[in-house]
């Protein structure tokens, strides 16, 4: 790892830390957050994300202030606008910001992040680069993860920042419930006719690439396996634009008009509510998407059904089980070295895998005499 400690970045700098992509993206870079914070402690540290990046910056209590844009170089932007992005570099010459930090998955190109601090005239950029970018970058750490990622993106995005003297504490996720979140969680529940105090387990299917989406079908059977053999109640969340495909899980799960405690509660749970159902849900079971990296910075125990897409987004220093499953061929990656997903002999997402993860999850602290399902709620 290239590292020059002359380059070390001194106290009481405004600091803009560029990450525009998802909301798990900037969860996993919170520990990297904590290092520059800790190294400058007077300093200020401003976030540049995406809107859906930006939902959760709220409650990561390193962060001072948050610039919201969608930028045409990452996948969340929708409508590219070249007048907007001169503006932008507009927009951060008035921050007057001594230097920024530019996180980037393995795949990602950073150059026209970097130059968008060029035109903002930010004088120190640190980031990762594959080829040499000259004066874009002044802290220029060659990329290593050439083809596949090699790290975790907690690892990579803190072994970036240490480069600069940065170190943390604890490489733990932050992610602060904002004050009456879970109380207001625990009122959805109960006006939905939930009886918290009984087994539940949190189910959310929704994800925001459809590659990483296991199908509504596979769910349906695992959750129609989970609550024949284990019981208890299963609580359906998503977006509000998910309402309908959650709708449509519940109702095959209930297909062969058995009764099953099912509720969709999709739409009913603005951010901080959900990280406050989170926080209390014994288990959480979902895709490879935002809510798994809050249950991990929460400490929610995971069963995440993992796509072969990036591997280095796994669970982060959380009670977890990772199954796996392909990616359809028609919605690979068209960038064909991304298609090479390292080989895991890890187990395969199936209801049975599915029922057998939550099983061993809700049994693992048995040095206290608690219900495991209310382990989440009595130890916090």
């Amino acid at each position: 790892m290239y590292m020059n400690l002359d380059k070390r970045w001194p106290d009481g700098w405004r600091i803009l830390c560029v990450r525009p992509d998802n909301l798990g993206d900037v969860l996993m870079t919170t520990p990297a957050f904590r290092a520059l914070k800790e190294l400058a402690p007077n300093g200020h540290l401003t976030l540049l994300t995406s809107s859906a990046g930006a939902t959760v910056a709220p409650m990561i209590p390193e962060l001072d202030d948050t610039l919201i844009v969608d930028l045409p170089w990452v996948s969340t932007c929708s409508q590219p606008d070249p007048a907007a992005v001169l503006a932008l570099a507009d927009r951060l010459r008035q921050g007057r910001f001594d230097a920024a930090v530019i996180f980037t998955v393995q795949s990602q190109n950073p150059l026209p992040s970097a130059m968008l601090c060029y035109l903002a005239g930010i004088p120190h950029v640190l980031s990762y680069c594959r080829e040499n970018p000259y004066q874009l970058v002044s802290n220029w750490v060659p990329d290593p993860e050439v083809l596949v990622a090699t790290r975790h993106e907690v690892t990579r995005q803190l072994d970036l920042v240490r480069t600069i003297g940065a170190e943390p504490q604890t490489d733990r996720l932050s992610l602060v419930v904002p004050a009456g979140a879970r109380q207001q969680a625990r009122q959805i529940l109960s006006s939905a006719g939930i009886d918290s105090t009984q087994p539940w387990y949190l189910l959310h299917p929704g994800v925001s690439e459809e590659k990483r989406r296991y199908p509504a079908a596979a769910f349906a059977s695992a959750a129609r396996q989970l609550l024949d053999e284990l019981g208890g109640q299963l609580i359906l969340t998503g977006s509000a634009s998910e309402q309908a495909y959650v709708e449509t899980i519940r109702q095959q799960i209930c297909s062969d008009n058995a009764f099953r405690p099912v509720y969709n509660l999709a739409g009913r749970f603005d951010l901080p509510t959900l990280a406050g159902l989170i926080a209390d849900a014994p288990v959480l079971i979902a895709n490879n998407t935002g809510p798994v990296h809050m249950a991990a910075a929460l400490r929610t125990p995971v069963v995440v059904l993992y796509a072969k897409t990036n591997p280095q987004h796994t669970p982060w220093q959380v009670a977890s089980r990772v199954l796996y499953f392909d990616v359809p061929v028609h919605l690979r990656s068209r960038n064909v070295l991304l298609q090479q997903f390292p080989d895991t002999d890890g187990p395969v997402a199936s209801a049975g895998a599915i029922v057998q993860a939550v099983r061993e999850l809700t049994r693992l602290d048995t040095r206290h005499d608690i219900h495991p399902f209310q382990l989440n709620q009595s130890l916090r």
